[in-house]
């Protein structure tokens, strides 16, 4: 549900079948700025950058689990689009 709502929305996320969405931005000083605008609306995630992930590969890390329920993630979904588009993203 999250990343299929997040793709809708623009956004560059990594298929797979782990708890954790990557949410590619390619820019460290970009996913820290994010995830620091995320932070002050009630989301927490990481920014990864080089060294933990390759150079050009910088992102942010969402861990969903099943306690999540379909408002955290609407909630989730609605201020990554608000960042986003802060930011030009999406």
């Amino acid at each position: 549900y999250f990343k299929k709502g997040m793709k809708e929305a623009g956004f560059d996320i990594i298929d797979g079948e782990s708890a954790i969405v990557p949410v590619m931005l390619y820019d460290a000083k970009l996913s820290q700025k994010m995830a620091n605008m995320l932070l002050e609306r009630g989301i927490y995630v990481i920014g990864f950058f080089y060294p933990v992930v390759p150079k050009e590969k910088a992102r942010i890390r969402v861990q969903l689990s099943a306690a999540h329920e379909i408002e955290h993630l609407n909630k989730a979904i609605d201020a990554f689009i608000e960042v986003g588009k802060e930011l030009k993203i999406v």
